[in-house]
């Protein structure tokens, strides 16, 4: 297994983990009495809980050598590049460099060449799980 697969599958765990820490802090704002007009503290924390959640499991299975990481942990980091964006245009430099690069390193590292080469072996340990027939 490369060990861009494994960096990758890190960085996905820690933006996961980053996104439950997200959740939790907006049902204590919530409970504590922080209401906003325009959202709903819980249903946000919800949608990152599901969200974080989904990355912090892709970011496992990346480093336990299982494919199916990859696609969330891609899908994940291509909706950062569009936060990095958002970010830049509401005048938050710092921040919108700081999504971009790391978004674009994981990006980078889930489509190099000795990923894809790992990925593209049928019988490589990409196919960790071997009881039945390869699903792809």
């Amino acid at each position: 297994m490369p060990r861009a697969l494994r960096v990758a599958g890190v960085i996905a765990a820690l933006e996961g983990t980053l996104g439950l820490v997200m959740a939790v802090v907006l049902v204590v704002r919530e409970a504590g009495g922080h209401h906003e007009a325009a959202i709903s503290g819980y249903g946000t924390a919800a949608w990152f809980a599901v969200m974080g959640g989904a990355v912090a499991a892709a970011g496992w299975a990346l480093w336990n050598g299982r494919r199916w990481g990859r696609g969330i942990a891609v899908f994940a980091n291509l909706l950062l590049l569009g936060v990095a964006w958002y970010v830049f245009t509401s005048g938050q430099l710092r921040y919108a460099v700081a999504v971009g690069v790391v978004a674009i390193a994981v990006l980078a590292l889930l489509f190099s060449p000795a990923v894809l080469g790992w990925l593209a072996q049928p019988d490589s340990a990409a196919n960790a799980d071997k009881r039945g027939p390869d699903t792809r």
